[in-house]
């Protein structure tokens, strides 16, 4: 791993100072361990690299006097307001990961739904662990208090060099069952009449095999901030906060969520949309997204006011938008997929923008469509109105504009 080099990295980084030191040597940074040793106390050369102590503190008592009781056990904790924990080291202006977390969803997700054993599998830093069969102990791992999802869930401290960043699953995996975001990214995509929750997705994802980062190409995107004005270094910022097109302050730095701003390379970053390949600059990213979006809007609200009239009460109990009934419904069908355009937000300009509009404006599009030609030809005789558009035509433009996948 990285961290058993951290000494040579250091030094061979071209830019090693003495208050680098702290985080490239084995000393009680990183433990929850008050003890004071290690190479800040003695500057001796059998503490370069990170080394075990780093993290679960001094292991002499155990040592001399092996119990379950005193084994020095590492804490998965972190924060800014934390003394121990990947956090320690792993923050500041050049590699922020700990402090864009913090303003990420990742670093709220006990907030919504931990607290029911069926969501714990992903909203409980301890649930995922158990879920994706990871039996080491630590701190915090019998504690009633749940983590969120906290570095230790995605990256595997021991790990191999098996998967890049030291994650614990492939991020450029095609297979939903191993591609580490899509084990949680990826509940309800597909509407299920038998699930109390069928017409309503939950955390989908959609990609493309041309991406090879998949997620992380886009929402994972590092980038060096210089103050514009200036020129000079703001951040080094590495993309933990997991926000694909983040709005900017002044000075570009990406803000916390909720993302509420204009479109133009102004107001957001896409550097991540360029990082990955898939634009040729953020200007482009902005046109497409900005074009594909408002076509998005007008076929959602299209398709919304069809629905109205076939069931005024939408997705409430009775009519032919009912979840409670297991008879599924073209009206059914046809709303989970409006609701698959609008996920993300109650706001159309941020859902459709962030959500079907960024992933895959291609099958999005199809999607409502196709939905709003079966509505028509279904309910027809209960419509006051059918569009008259030739929806086939409409779906074959759209076919013809995808890129061949």
């Amino acid at each position: 791993t990285v961290h058993a080099d951290a000494w040579n990295g250091l030094q061979n980084s071209g830019h090693a100072a003495e208050y680098c030191e702290g985080c490239h040597t084995d000393n009680s940074m990183g433990s929850t361990s008050t003890v004071e040793g290690g190479w800040l106390t003695t500057g001796d050369e059998r503490y370069y690299d990170v080394q075990c102590e780093n993290c679960h503190g001094p292991g002499e008592t155990h040592a001399n006097n092996p119990q379950a009781s005193n084994i020095p056990l590492a804490t998965m904790a972190v924060g800014t307001d934390l003394d121990s924990g990947c956090g320690q080291c792993h923050e500041g202006t050049h590699h922020p990961y700990l402090d864009q977390w913090e303003e990420s969803p990742h670093a709220h997700v006990v907030e919504s739904a931990a607290a029911r054993e069926s969501c714990a599998g992903c909203h409980r830093g301890q649930g995922t662990l158990i879920a994706w069969g990871e039996n080491a102990n630590y701190v915090e791992k019998l504690s009633g208090d749940p983590l969120p999802v906290v570095c230790g869930v995605c990256h595997d401290p021991h790990g191999e060099a098996m998967f890049e960043g030291q994650l614990r699953f492939p991020a450029n995996s095609t297979s939903i069952e191993t591609q580490l975001c899509s084990k949680c990214h990826n509940r309800r995509p597909e509407p299920d009449p038998g699930s109390s929750h069928g017409l309503e997705p939950h955390s989908p994802t959609h990609g493309t095999e041309n991406n090879e980062r998949f997620c992380a190409a886009c929402h994972v995107a590092f980038m060096e901030i210089v103050d514009p004005a200036t020129g000079e270094f703001v951040l080094e910022s590495v993309g933990h906060n997991f926000n694909p097109i983040p709005c900017l302050d002044a000075q570009g730095v990406p803000l916390p969520f909720p993302n509420e701003c204009g479109l133009s390379t102004a107001d957001r970053g896409y550097f991540g949309c360029v990082d990955s390949g898939c634009h040729s600059s953020e200007q482009s990213a902005a046109s497409a997204l900005t074009a594909a979006s408002a076509r998005m809007e007008f076929l959602v609200e299209e398709l919304h006011d069809l629905l109205v009239i076939v069931d005024p009460n939408l997705s409430e109990p009775g009519g032919e938008i009912d979840p409670t009934n297991p008879t599924f419904t073209v009206a059914e069908g046809a709303f989970f997929n409006m609701e698959l355009a609008e996920f993300g937000s109650e706001e159309f300009g941020t859902n459709t923008v962030l959500g079907s509009t960024t992933h895959n404006p291609f099958l999005m599009e199809s999607l409502l469509i196709s939905s709003i030609a079966a509505v028509e030809d279904e309910y027809g005789a209960i419509l006051p109105r059918v569009s008259g558009t030739d929806w086939d035509a409409e779906l074959k433009a759209v076919l013809e504009r995808a890129p061949v996948r």
